[in-house]
């Protein structure tokens, strides 16, 4: 969520009330200076007047129809969830970072099921039932049931985000919850109910920070010493009291106060004993001497050298890319990579982040959406660690300029073999009308195809009415929902519904292809493990992960359209370890699993020391 100086102003230029004079910031940051400082000032004007005036010109008007057909299942599908962000008025500015989702199979019946996280009433506000975060079963065809009393998973406290994965190598996907205050873990009891365990495993908050001040943000599950245990990631957004809320009022309009209003935190990665026990170290990491406002992360190997590393999202602060270093360390690396701004050298109100091959080179790319009159970014990975921002020339912030842009994810809704793009949108003013007619509280989502990699093109207009509601949306989740080999949609609304959309894309003559992965030595999800599909001469690749988007987790069952490829040559699967093994001429069109030790071994070492597929 942005600072106050995005929301004086068309442009964030003016001087309001909640701007501060400087950063309270502990860790370095790079800033231009002298002539490099004006050509980013003049650059910076530049392509904003040109976001603006013409978005991405060349993909203005579609040529064809567009293949991705969505439809609305809300109605149909009994989804009987309704967000609440807490909020009395007083605004908060925890208010509008609420919440994320999760979507998993929690009871392993080949069924993927939706898990809800909710606010909680702040100051001022009542409720008659102490609203919870709702588990909903997926029954099939479509029709969903409530288990969350009988699950006991209905969390009462403020909730933001949310991760899956299996800490304990049961083969039971456990529930790790991020909150303003302490952090909740759910171990799956695997008879449908789950149990708090959050005490014992010493992982409500870190060592160093007070949970009654703690804004947690997005968290992930990885296995960062590749020991075969996974171990959490937390971001944190601010350190935070009631009794320090200020309501800046322009032009005697209230809103929402931001990010540089309040002092930054540290975020928590917690090493797994083994034991069901974590310690916390930051410290010794060095993570914790990075002072952020994270909001959306993902853990994946960017540099493709065999470990994990950790992304994280701040909101108008440069981001954070630390890299594994092993051995327990991390390096910060966003500068050296280029992902610490955009391509102007700007921070921005930074969101959310999923990670996909968007154009099939073999390297995963990042997406990262943004506040309003910003554009989404799309980091292009060059190789060797290194990024490149290709968001105008590929046009994939088409459409999105104006709006407030909050969960993301990338998946291949037509089966072409071309990761297309899900945002939700949705203004976190709901009193924006007054001071901004570019933009809404309540905007429709969007959808970006994927034109075979070169380019996105925005087919909002033509996907039928899985497009047609609009709320202010936040979390996303995408996964197939109905086993059809069709990437479905859940959305959380803030103060509204959440929304349900099926996935009704014609085959078209395109194949797909589902993998779930099981660890033996290494963790039992298969987290972090790099996989690659080769079909019909195309090479497909993805990585397991457990939490991404916008506070979010989804997708741990990787998705493959294929195109028109009706044979599957080769799947090379290297796993957290360095372990590498290959499945040959296997079916399309189905789900497979994937055991770590039943495939061929692969010896083939790269230069950094790690195999590689």
């Amino acid at each position: 969520m942005p600072s106050s100086r995005r929301r004086h102003g068309a442009m964030g230029g003016g001087h309001g009330p909640g701007r501060l004079s400087k950063e309270r910031s502990s860790f370095p940051v790079a800033r231009p200076s002298g002539a490099d400082s004006a050509w980013r000032r003049r650059a910076a004007v530049f392509f904003a007047l040109w976001a603006v005036v013409a978005g991405t010109p060349r993909l203005a008007v579609p040529a064809e129809p567009s293949p991705i057909r969505l439809q609305d299942m809300t109605a149909a599908a009994a989804l009987d969830f309704v967000h609440t962000d807490g909020s009395s008025g007083r605004r908060f500015v925890i208010e509008p970072m609420s919440a994320g989702l999760a979507t998993f199979d929690y009871d392993n019946d080949g069924l993927v099921d939706i898990y809800f996280v909710n606010g909680a009433p702040l100051p001022g506000a009542s409720a008659d039932k102490p609203p919870i975060n709702h588990l909903f079963k997926n029954l099939g065809n479509w029709k969903f049931v409530d288990v969350t009393p009988q699950a006991g998973v209905g969390d009462t406290g403020y909730g933001l985000a949310v991760a899956i994965g299996d800490y304990n190598n049961d083969g039971l996907p456990d529930i790790y919850l991020s909150n303003y205050g302490p952090n909740v873990l759910y171990r799956n009891n695997g008879d449908g109910t789950f149990t708090d365990v959050t005490a014992a495993a010493e992982v409500a908050t870190g060592r160093d920070i007070p949970a009654e001040r703690k804004v947690g943000a997005g968290v992930c599950f990885l296995d960062f010493d590749a020991d075969g245990n996974l171990d959490i990631y937390c971001s944190n957004y601010m350190r935070f009291t009631f009794s320090q809320n200020r309501v800046p009022v322009v032009d005697g309009i209230p809103r929402y106060s931001g990010p540089k209003d309040f002092d930054p935190e540290h975020d928590i990665l917690f090493h797994n004993r083994g034991d069901g026990t974590f310690a916390d170290v930051s410290q010794d990491a060095g993570i914790a001497q990075y002072r952020g406002t994270g909001m959306g992360i993902i853990c994946l190997d960017y540099d493709d050298d065999g470990d994990t590393d950790v992304v994280v999202m701040n909101d108008l602060r440069r981001n954070f890319v630390f890299e594994n270093l092993g051995g327990g360390k991390f390096k910060e690396t966003a500068l050296a990579s280029g992902v610490a701004f955009n391509i102007d050298g700007m921070e921005r109100g930074s969101m959310g982040i999923d990670a996909a091959d968007f154009d099939n080179d073999g390297l995963l790319d990042l997406y990262q959406t943004a506040y309003s009159k910003e554009l989404p970014t799309l980091y292009h990975n060059l190789g060797d660690g290194m990024f490149d921002d290709v968001t105008r020339t590929t046009g994939a912030g088409a459409g999105l300029y104006p709006h407030v842009k909050w969960g993301l994810g990338f998946a291949d809704f037509d089966n072409d073999g071309y990761r297309d793009l899900y945002v939700a949108n949705g203004h976190l003013d709901d009193n924006v009308h007054l001071f901004d007619d570019t933009t809404t509280y309540y905007v429709r989502n969007t959808v970006l195809r994927n034109l075979r990699g070169q380019r996105f093109l925005n087919v909002s207009d033509q996907c039928g009415d899985g497009l047609a509601p609009q709320w202010s949306s936040r979390g996303v989740a995408l996964d197939d929902l109905d086993n059809d080999g069709r990437v479905d949609i859940v959305v959380l609304n803030s103060r509204c519904p959440a929304t349900l959309t099926r996935n009704v894309s014609p085959a078209a003559g395109n194949h797909w292809l589902q993998l779930l992965l099981k660890g033996t030595q290494s963790n039992r999800d298969g987290v972090g493990a790099k996989v690659e599909v080769l079909a019909g001469g195309t090479r497909f690749v993805d990585e397991v992960h457990s939490g991404r988007g916008y506070q979010s987790h989804f997708g741990t069952r990787l998705h493959f359209g294929l195109g028109a490829s009706d044979t599957v040559e080769r799947i090379t699967v290297r796993w957290i370890g360095g372990r590498t093994e290959q499945w040959r001429r296997l079916p399309v069109d189905c789900l497979l699993t994937l055991v770590e030790g039943q495939g061929s071994p692969v010896t083939a070492v790269s230069s950094k020391g790690a195999q590689h597929p």
